[in-house]
This record gives C-alpha cells, sequence and structure tokens, in this order.
C-alpha cells in the first residue's frame, strides 16, 4: 500500500520541518515503483520507505542542506552493479531510481494538508511534478474529480490531463509525455485508504484488523456484542460499531469499493448479513467457513461471483494469525488487481 496517508498524517501532527521524496521514474527493477513516497524529519525522523535500505542513508545525509537551501533536486541511484568482494554495500537490485527530493515549507505542507482532505473524502487525487533542467522541481499541481487545481504550478495548466483522469487513461505512474507541453511531466495518482469492513469480533478478527491496519487499511469492525466490540482489542481499527447487522449495515454505507468479511461464528447473524450485502453492489465479500456452511447461508440462491468462500488464500493455515494472513493477503491481491484495471478519477 502507498505511504501518503502515514506521510500526510506525519505532516498534520508535527511542527518539525521535513523533506518529502518521491521516486518519479525507474529504470529496471527495483524495490519501489514510481509514486512511492517517503518522508525525512530534521530530527533523524521518518515515515516510509523507498528501497530495503538502500538509498535511504545517502537521501537522509542531504536533508540537512535541504533544509537550510529550501532547494528541491532529483537524485539518481544507479542500482545495477554487484560486485562480489563489496560484502553487500552495493544493492544490485538491477534498476536505477530517479527519486524527486522536495523540502516541505509552509506553502507545500498547506498543499499536502488539501490533498489529505479530498482523500478522507474518498476522492482520488492526481499528483504532478514538472523539473528544470539542472533537475529541481519547477513546479507541481494536484487535482481531484472537481477538476480544481491547486499547487505551485507555472503558465497553462495541460486541458489533456484533465481529459485523461476522466476517462482512466492515465495508466501506470511516472514520467509521461503530453501533446501540449515540450517536456515530459511526472504524473502519479493518490488513491483513498481502502476500507476493510469485518463482521465478527471475535478472537480471530482481532489480528486481522490489526495486519490490515498496519497494511494500509481503513478496518472497521461491526459486531452486536460490547464486550467483543471493545477498543482494547482493536485499538488500530478507525471504527467500531456496536449494533446488529441491520443496525450497522445502515450506518455503514457499504459501496463496491469496500473489502467485507463476515467472520461472526454465529450462523443466523451470518445469514441476516448475506440477506442484507446481497442487496449490494459488492466487489469483494469473504465468509469464514467451509463451502458447504456458505451454499446454506444463501440458502439456495446462486453465489455471486465476488464472493470468496473459504475466504483467503490457501496456505494451510491455522489460528487467528495465520488465517489472518491468508485472509488480508487474498484482500490485498483483489484490490491491486483492481487498482491495474483502473488508474482514473
Amino acid at each position: 500500500m502507498e505511504e501518503i496517508h502515514r506521510i500526510l498524517e506525519s505532516v498534520e501532527r508535527s511542527g518539525l520541518r521535513s523533506v518529502l521524496a518521491t521516486v518519479v521514474h525507474v529504470e529496471g527493477s527495483a524495490y519501489r515503483k514510481e509514486g512511492a513516497s517517503m518522508l525525512f524529519f530534521e530530527d533523524g525522523t521518518q515515515t516510509g520507505m523507498l528501497s530495503a535500505g538502500c538509498i535511504e542513508a545517502d537521501l537522509a545525509a542531504r536533508v540537512p542542506e535541504m533544509l537550510e537551501t529550501g532547494e528541491s533536486r532529483v537524485y539518481t541511484f544507479d542500482m545495477q552493479s554487484f560486485d562480489p568482494f563489496s560484502w553487500g554495500e552495493t544493492s544490485g537490485c538491477g534498476g536505477i531510481v530517479h527519486v524527486a527530493m522536495e523540502p516541505v515549507n509552509d506553502v507545500f505542507a498547506g498543499h499536502l494538508r488539501t490533498v489529505k482532505g479530498y482523500l478522507d473524502q474518498a476522492c482520488e487525487v492526481v499528483h504532478i511534478k514538472t523539473f528544470n533542467p539542472d533537475r529541481s522541481v519547477s513546479g507541481y499541481g494536484f487535482f481531484a474529480a472537481d477538476r480544481q487545481l491547486f499547487g505551485e504550478w507555472k503558465g497553462t495548466f495541460p486541458e489533456e490531463l484533465f481529459s485523461m483522469a476522466s476517462s482512466g487513461s492515465i495508466g501506470k505512474s511516472g514520467m509521461k509525455a503530453l501533446s501540449t507541453l515540450n517536456e515530459e511531466i511526472f504524473v502519479h495518482i493518490y488513491s483513498p485508504k481502502p476500507r476493510l469492513i469485518i463482521f465478527g469480533a471475535g478472537r480471530d478478527a482481532r489480528p486481522l484488523a490489526s495486519f490490515a491496519a498496519a497494511a494500509g487499511f481503513s478496518v472497521t469492525v461491526a459486531d452486536w456484542r460490547p464486550a467483543f466490540c471493545d477498543r482494547s482489542f482493536f485499538p488500530d481499527a478507525e471504527e467500531l460499531l456496536v449494533g446488529f447487522p441491520e443496525e450497522t449495515a445502515d450506518m455503514l454505507r457499504i459501496t463496491s469499493n469496500d473489502y467485507v468479511v463476515v467472520m461472526t461464528h454465529h450462523f443466523g447473524r451470518d445469514m441476516e448479513l448475506i440477506r442484507i450485502l446481497s442487496r449490494l453492489r459488492l466487489g469483494y465479500l469473504g465468509i469464514l467457513g467451509p463451502k458447504r456452511r456458505t451454499e446454506l447461508l444463501f440458502d439456495g440462491v446462486p453465489i455471486p461471483p465476488y464472493v470468496r468462500s473459504p475466504v483467503g488464500i490457501p496456505i494451510g493455515a491455522e489460528g487467528p494469525e495465520e488465517i489472518a494472513v491468508s485472509v488480508l493477503a487474498e484482500v490485498i491481491q483483489v484490490h491491486n488487481a483492481k487498482r491495474k484495471r483502473r488508474g482514473g478519477l
């Protein structure tokens, strides 16, 4: 998942000066692809990662000077070489990575907070950058579905980008050539946090909620038992809802962009949930338990193709933690496949 959500939360909370690093171009293979971001604070703390440790130290060493000068810069890291006598000092990852480093001044921080506002409202945001011949950032901009442009953009904004976003033809992040500009620009789409809704707050729901939150999901847990659906058991969940299925489903406003897992271990409640959820246009519904149980829950009605039963990737999981890994792996797999099919606002 993208680190941008944690980065934006850090910008909003911290009063420290910082530098934002973004992968703008990759040649060959690399640990992270175009659009990956990382934030370096003046006290040495960091949010996110851009590699498996190959380039972070080098980038961190540049932060004090960048904060002093206030100037941006694109740095290139050639990780194609591999020297067997280097004791691991070269990465040998096989690619060339170009990283843009930008001091987060008050103006930039304000724009990043606006980005967070859009993402918190479940709106995608397109991010663009242009570059000077000396490899500094000459301008940047953001816009969402309302086409409201904000940022530090010089000159006329290319209408072509609005059209590409609305038609879903932006595609893969990275450097792009536009017919209306004489230079390549960096383009990336920031997506809202995907939401995982877990119906059931039993012992096995706890690691799933924790792992999903760590992976970048917005987690909601719903259960009719207040002793189970308690903050002490789900400290990382963004929302806890106590109520019976009919009550909580109405509160959630579930959409096709949500990922839903049913794991109450109560056949009657599960049947009630299936009846309610079957009315909605879901993109993913995972049901804990054997396939025969799911067939009984649907009570003779054909099981829709978006239903995963038994939920999770078959890894022979045993116990709550392993089951959580299996379920979350499947949710991530479906989510990433969906993102690749989309590529637009």
